[in-house]
Formats: structure tokens, C-alpha cells, sequence
């Protein structure tokens, strides 16, 4: 049997090939289309550079002069050396037109239910099972969706894992006018049909192999709970502290999910934060770094996420600094307000 492999690209393309038993990285991506820049061939030049994010793999010949030893030891590859071992996702810094790896795939998909999980919230629910392989993305990603009835394309993190049965949630933030928040609440009925681009963005769940660090705000939430629900599927997951922030009580959501984690992932804890609580509310308030641990991070190495709003992400990353706190990796994704824009 073979494996399934992810490629990513710089410009937050993501293409998944087929890896043979024993077939060289390189060979795989030429043999199904994408030809990965390459010189020779032989492990020494670099050229074929790339980072392995997730899975097991071997390399053969490296020259030192291609990757030092810090190098190997970051899992960066060279894609003429590679033989993975495992299902696996390898990310290289460069756009993937000098590949000539074509476009993201474009697949129709069918409206099940749009579910209101808030006052300001909703869960869209399509059903992608017309397309007849399972849909492959990358915990985190997101999908380009195309609004019924308009010219207009939103971006949206798919809220659950990928599964067999092709089907997908999107966290969705009903505003008060926007395009996409208008077709749910006016006209989007189950059965309509709506255009999905996928799987695309470079934020996506890495090698889980230390503490994790989960900050999200708003909707930006959508991409950790794919994340969840593919840890939730493993074996002796490490410490997973999850920061939930939000303006209102009433921006809360998926609560009893959250919840449900915690039975199912041993180190799993959870921490919503409300910007502006009510009398009634006994959380946390304020902002997401008020109630980060400085104590605690400097324990042990981990990796921290941050999707949301980029005041929060600057935020974090500012307290970061501030703490002198250098054991860490960061990954981030910004939400903003335009046409490609998870809004």
C-alpha cells in the first residue's frame, strides 16, 4: 500500500498525491503532474528543499553543504531523498505555478442545514459527497465558498475532520450586512447548491508532538475544531490548552463540544474569555494574553496556534515577546475583512 501525501505551497495551495512504497518523494510529484523544482538529483544542490510537517519519512544521501545538521533536525527534506513512511504533509517555500501543479480542486456541494449555534454564529452544513473520492485537506485549512446568487467568494475554516462521507462544516459569523450572512439568513434553503474551492492556507495542524497552545477568537475557533476532532482520534496526545475569546457571552458557541473534548482527550483544558461579561458571568473577561500563564509556558516547549482577528494575534505574539519566552513555535492565520476574507 501506499500513502497519501500533502504538498503546500508558499501561495497556500495544497495538492495530495499518491507515494508508492519505496518511490522517491520527487518521482511521486513528477509521475502525478507536479514537478517540483529539482538539479541534481542527487541530494547535494538543495534545490528540491522542503520542510516535512507531519508523518515519518527517511532520506537518503544529504550533502552537508544542501542541509546542516540544525536543518535535519527542523525535518527539513530534499524531495530527491525522500521515501515517506507514513501518511504525511511536506511544505515547500515557493508558489506553486513553478510546479505547474494547475488549480484547486472545484467541487459542487449541497446545503443540509444551516445551524444556529449563537445569537451571532451559525454552522453552515454542506453535503461534498458528489465528489466521489473523500475529500483530503489538512486540519486548519480552509475553503473558498462561492454565495448563491452573487459573484462573491468567502473564505471559511472546515470545522470538522475530513471524512468518508464528504461532509463539511463552516463556522460561519452572521454580520450584520455581509454577503455571505444576508444568503444565510434570506435565502440559502437545504438543497441549494454551492461552490467549493479546497483545500487551500498554509495554517494547519503540524507533527503533534509537544504541548499545544490553542488561541482563537471568534470564529476564528472554525479551524481548532478540526484540529480537535483529528487529536481527539489519537493516541497520547501532550497537554492541549485551548483560549476561546469573544466580545459577548452571547458570541459563545459550540460549548458542549468544547466540553466533549475534554472526555475524550485526556489533557485537554479549556478556557473561554468574554471581552465585556454581564453580572451573571463568572469567567474570565478582558483579553486572551491577560490570562495566558508565563509560569506555566516556560515549563516545557510547545507550539502555539492563533487564528482570529489580527488586534488578538499581534496581541499574543506582543505579550510572547514581552515574557522573554523563546521554547516555542508559532503558527498563525488572520481573519480580515475583504473577498478572500474568513468573514
Amino acid at each position: 500500500m501506499g500513502h497519501s501525501v500533502a504538498l503546500n505551497f508558499a501561495d497556500g495551495k495544497t495538492f495530495f498525491i499518491s507515494v508508492n512504497n519505496d518511490e522517491l518523494l520527487l518521482n511521486a510529484a513528477i509521475r502525478q503532474g507536479i514537478t517540483l523544482p529539482l538539479d541534481c538529483r542527487e541530494g547535494v544542490c538543495g534545490t528540491c528543499q522542503g520542510q516535512c510537517e507531519t508523518g515519518i519519512y527517511e532520506q537518503e544521501y544529504v550533502d552537508e553543504d544542501a542541509l546542516s545538521e540544525r536543518d535535519l533536525a527542523e525535518r527539513k527534506m530534499l524531495a530527491c531523498q525522500t521515501r515517506v513512511k507514513s501518511d504525511a504533509a511536506f511544505y515547500f517555500d515557493h508558489h506553486s505555478d513553478i510546479c505547474n501543479a494547475g488549480e484547486s480542486l472545484k467541487i459542487a456541494t449541497t446545503v443540509t442545514k444551516v445551524e444556529l449555534v449563537s445569537e451571532t454564529t451559525a454552522i453552515l452544513h454542506v453535503d461534498a459527497s458528489q465528489h466521489t473520492q473523500q475529500l483530503q485537506y489538512l486540519p486548519g485549512q480552509y475553503a473558498r465558498l462561492h454565495i448563491p446568487g452573487t459573484d462573491e467568494w468567502r473564505s471559511y475554516s472546515f470545522a470538522n475532520r475530513p471524512n468518508a462521507e464528504n461532509q463539511l462544516q463552516f463556522l460561519i459569523r452572521l454580520l450584520p450586512d455581509g454577503v455571505m450572512s444576508n444568503y444565510l439568513r434570506d435565502r440559502c434553503d437545504v438543497g441549494q447548491t454551492i461552490m467549493m474551492e479546497a483545500p487551500l492556507g498554509s495554517f494547519y495542524l503540524r507533527e503533534v508532538e509537544r504541548p499545544l497552545v490553542f488561541v482563537a477568537g471568534g470564529t476564528g475557533l472554525s479551524a481548532f475544531l478540526g484540529m480537535l476532532d483529528t487529536i481527539a482520534e489519537q493516541d497520547n496526545a501532550p497537554a492541549i490548552h485551548l483560549y476561546y475569546g469573544v466580545n459577548t457571552e452571547a458570541d459563545l458557541c459550540e460549548q458542549q463540544r468544547l466540553q466533549a473534548y475534554a472526555e475524550r482527550i485526556p489533557q485537554f483544558s479549556y478556557h473561554p474569555i468574554v471581552g465585556r461579561g454581564t453580572d451573571t458571568w463568572t469567567g474570565k473577561t478582558g483579553f486572551i494574553q491577560q490570562h495566558l500563564d508565563k509560569d506555566q509556558l516556560a515549563e516545557n516547549a510547545f507550539d502555539m496556534y492563533l487564528c482570529g482577528p489580527p488586534p488578538m494575534i499581534e496581541a499574543v505574539k506582543t505579550w510572547l515577546d514581552d515574557q522573554a519566552l523563546s521554547n516555542y513555535r508559532i503558527y498563525s492565520e488572520k481573519f480580515l475583512q475583504s473577498n478572500t476574507a474568513k468573514v
